[in-house]
């Protein structure tokens, strides 16, 4: 059995910075990483190719490329893992011991998390940028009119804000291509606002109204029937003839019942629910409980592990109460890189911590884009840099051609290098 000073499962964003800057840092650590793709995503930029303003092919590069000089790349399937052993299994390759872990899998698509979804999803203009965002172009394209329905899932996603993203974007598109009068554009959410943090709020709900888009909160979408081509959903509020009142004639909604609700659908964007990988779910690491169950059980502040200090997580599959981010991540992984070097040294934690930043760029349409940067308890933290510039919680051009061409850049050349 091969062993490792650090072992890091998963080959994604946080999986590569983490191992790069343990590498510029110390160049004669034993690190073995684990992941099965030959293919490396920038998937922030999917958002752009749902809406035909980004090709596909340019959001994809070798993962060889990127794994850092000195780094052992274990191509394979990481499939358990044994924290009072030290030992990660994979699907071919045996298994691997460790000083130190790094558990950064990311999470995965539950397209059987709402009936119908599996069946229906990529066909009939049932699309979703989280799986592919080629079709959703293709949607767009071939819509003629009628109810545009976007929604999200009631479990935790990554990028929190790119279902309403497309949405902006594909008002967008219909309004420049002569649309806008005969389609409704609705975006139905189990959230309770439009956005979390009250300064990006405020922009966002301004921007529904002008745009005359449909918002209806508290709604959890539980099914879709591709036949009929509508979707259910709960109303999660208590409540639900007080609040919601007659049925909006304008999208031919209908409630059935105390609290479920049919709306029929030309266009139907989704996020499917998300979750944490099986081997990671049914593992001692994760949450065993609560609404973070299933996702792993890490200090906020130092991402180091409740039970077990040798452990480490970053990522999509960290159980932190922010936004599933890219952006999170470039705060997440110096800090992981810091503790792990200061146990390896002194068997003590750095001073480093993280305190929750994430940001959702949020493209509004095209060429406009707000920065919503925020921390722990939805307090806004934009770049006190950018801030002097302009403010990010406006529509700025400047931010498009940020989202466009800077952070893609800045992703590629700076972050997976290890360098800030």
């Amino acid at each position: 059995m091969k062993h490792y000073q650090i072992l890091i499962v998963g080959g994604g964003t946080a999986g590569i910075m983490v191992a790069a800057r343990l590498k510029r840092a110390d160049k004669n650590l034993s690190i073995g990483l684990i992941e099965p793709s030959e293919e490396h995503y920038y998937q922030p930029a999917w958002t752009l190719v749902g809406a035909g303003t980004y090709e596909m092919k340019d959001t994809v590069r070798r993962e060889a490329d990127y794994i850092p000089k000195g780094v052992d790349w274990i191509q394979d399937y990481a499939e358990s893992i044994d924290p009072e052993s030290r030992q990660v299994g994979t699907r071919r390759s045996g298994a691997f011991s460790y000083d130190y872990l790094v558990v950064a899998p990311g999470l995965v698509m539950d397209l059987d998390g709402i009936p119908g979804l599996r069946e229906s999803l990529g066909k009939d203009g049932v699309c979703s940028n989280y799986t592919d965002p080629e079709y959703t172009f293709e949607v767009l394209k071939n819509f003629k009119g009628g109810n545009a329905v976007f929604t999200q899932p009631a479990t935790p996603i990554k990028c929190g804000g790119a279902p309403q993203k497309i949405m902006y974007l594909a008002e967008d598109y219909f309004r420049k291509n002569g649309l806008r009068e005969k389609t409704n554009v609705v975006f139905a959410t189990p959230g309770t606002v439009i956005f979390g943090v009250k300064d990006f709020a405020n922009t966002l709900n301004r921007i529904i109204q002008e745009r005359d888009i449909i918002f209806k909160p508290y709604y959890t979408p539980v099914k879709i029937d591709p036949a009929k081509k509508v979707i259910h959903f709960v109303f999660n509020k208590t409540g639900i003839n007080s609040c919601v009142g007659t049925e909006d004639s304008r999208i031919q909604e209908e409630v059935i019942g105390d609290t479920e609700i049919i709306i029929p659908y030309d266009m139907l964007h989704l996020a499917p629910p998300q979750k944490a990988p099986d081997f990671i779910s049914k593992s001692p690491l994760a949450h065993q409980s609560g609404p973070s169950k299933g996702w792993v059980n890490v200090n906020i502040n130092t991402l180091q592990h409740h039970d077990f200090p040798n452990i480490f997580a970053l990522g999509d599959v960290a159980a932190l109460p922010t936004a599933k981010t890219g952006a999170a991540i470039r705060k997440q992984a110096p800090v992981v890189a810091e503790n792990l070097l200061a146990m390896i040294k002194r068997n003590a934690l750095s001073s480093k911590r993280y305190e929750g930043y994430s940001s959702c760029p949020l493209v509004t349409g095209y060429g406009k884009m707000v920065l919503a940067e925020f921390k722990y308890d939805n307090v806004r933290d934009s770049d006190p840099f950018l801030s002097k510039l302009m403010d990010t919680s406006k529509e700025q051009y400047a931010m498009w051609i940020l989202k466009k061409y800077g952070l893609p850049y800045l992703y590629w050349n700076q972050m997976l290098r290890g360098k800030m």
